[in-house]
């Protein structure tokens, strides 16, 4: 039976949060993230953003004012918040991303106000449905329906939110800017140079390094379309 309660210290290591100074997190509620790349709303305002200092203050603003979480309003502490979701404050015109600091670690930065209504999202499904159209599922549990077959797992694309409306498209290829996400390199981002298989090589500064191909997020191609690193 899944507990409702977390211990701090037995909380993933990717959540960047003090370990010993309360006993208790805030599980998060079972959503689009797992829990090691996603956090409760509750975490992220009270120990990465500071907006406040207890879990009543923080209902209290979810209650009184606009918080949205990828352009729509949520009211549940719990809920489920991860990688690339954005999280916007309209009163106080600030919004922000989750994504990995260099060390691995799930962070919110600060993001420009044209950046508050647009995401990544990488394929990492595709199916034909009833009718021929195409349905494509999103590492962030969202799905989209299209008429044609135009894009392939692994691939990410810069959606307009809530409408989803597909802005741009970047391919997962030989040139392109990647962010890894997953294994030990977490948090680094630089270009893809070759695929062979399922293992990638990407170079980041002047090092190549060598991981799944599993773990690549293609964020832009000469560069980040979107700012995704602290």
């Amino acid at each position: 039976m899944l507990k409702n309660h977390l211990k701090r210290i037995a909380s993933p290591r990717s959540w960047s949060i003090l370990r010993k100074k309360h006993k208790f997190v805030t599980r998060p509620h079972a959503g689009a993230h797992s829990l090691a790349y996603g956090l409760s709303l509750n975490t992220i305002m009270k120990d990465l953003l500071g907006k406040a200092s207890t879990t009543k203050e923080v209902k209290r603003v979810l209650n009184k004012q606009e918080v949205l979480v990828d352009a729509r309003k949520r009211y549940d502490e719990k809920f489920n918040v991860g990688l690339m979701d954005v999280i916007h404050f309209p009163l106080e015109k600030e919004q922000y991303r989750v994504v990995f600091s260099q060390k691995g670690k799930l962070v919110a930065i600060a993001i420009p106000e044209k950046e508050a209504n647009v995401k990544l999202c990488k394929i990492v499904s595709k199916k034909i449905i009833p009718g021929g159209k195409f349905q494509l599922g999103f590492s962030d549990g969202r799905s989209l329906i299209l008429e044609k077959n135009a894009y392939t797992v692994g691939d990410s694309l810069l959606l307009e939110l809530p409408s989803q409306k597909v802005k741009e498209h970047l391919p997962l290829q030989s040139g392109m800017t990647v962010l890894i996400y997953k294994g030990k390199h977490a948090g680094s981002v630089g270009q893809l140079e070759s695929i062979d298989g399922q293992v990638v090589f990407i170079k980041v500064g002047q090092e190549t390094i060598q991981t799944k191909k599993a773990y690549t997020f293609v964020v832009g191609e000469k560069k980040p379309i979107i700012k995704c690193s602290p």
